[in-house]
């Protein structure tokens, strides 16, 4: 394949549907986070970005160089982001249930739980690179970094959302936020393991 409508669209389209699992994570962070100021959602939306840039070079390098491995390692991919988002999202319900200071139950989330989110919403993007096996080096970079643009886009749509919403919800944010993560590890582990 060149450079072509046809590959913008493609890198777009699998922007779009790598983005839907990061999307639903950002709108439980806002959720969690309602008075998220606008440097610290672009950071967030940045984290989830980088990771779906990420993976599916890695997945392109493995296919180029070590296909052996990763096709022994893909079968675990959906039992990876089904803990790390279930461990988040319980962590997150349990929060929410224990705190009874507004302020305490307001707390950022941490850097290295948002980055667990990163990549348990992006590793079955490491699979991308099978689909773009025929891609350069340099075709492969540029559809992973459009794939990272829509990535940026839509969570930081997901952000806003949740934010709009967890104002509303106040005080069972953080719950419903652990929820909608436990939600994505399992509908993850169900696309991976059965269909």
């Amino acid at each position: 394949m060149q450079f072509s409508i046809l590959f913008l669209l493609n890198s777009i389209g699998l922007g779009v549907g790598l983005a839907m699992d990061a999307f639903s994570v950002s709108i439980a962070n806002g959720l969690k986070e309602p008075q998220m100021k606008t440097g610290r959602t672009f950071f967030i939306a940045g984290i989830y970005a980088f990771f779906q840039f990420l993976m599916p070079m890695i997945g392109w390098v493995c296919i180029h160089t070590i296909i052996n491995i990763f096709e022994k390692f893909q079968p675990f991919i959906p039992w990876i982001a089904l803990a790390l988002l279930c461990y988040i999202g319980i962590s997150m319900i349990i929060e929410g249930i224990k705190k009874d200071d507004e302020e305490e139950n307001s707390k950022p989330l941490s850097l290295s739980v948002l980055l667990l989110q990163g990549i348990a919403t992006s590793i079955d993007a490491l699979s991308v690179g099978f689909s773009t096996a025929e891609y350069n080096a340099l075709m492969a970079f540029i559809s992973s970094l459009i794939i990272a643009v829509v990535t940026l886009i839509i969570c930081l749509a997901g952000l806003k959302l949740g934010k709009k919403v967890g104002t509303k919800l106040s005080d069972k944010a953080t719950i419903f936020g652990g929820i909608i993560l436990i939600i994505i590890g399992l509908e993850i582990f169900i696309k991976g393991v059965f269909f």
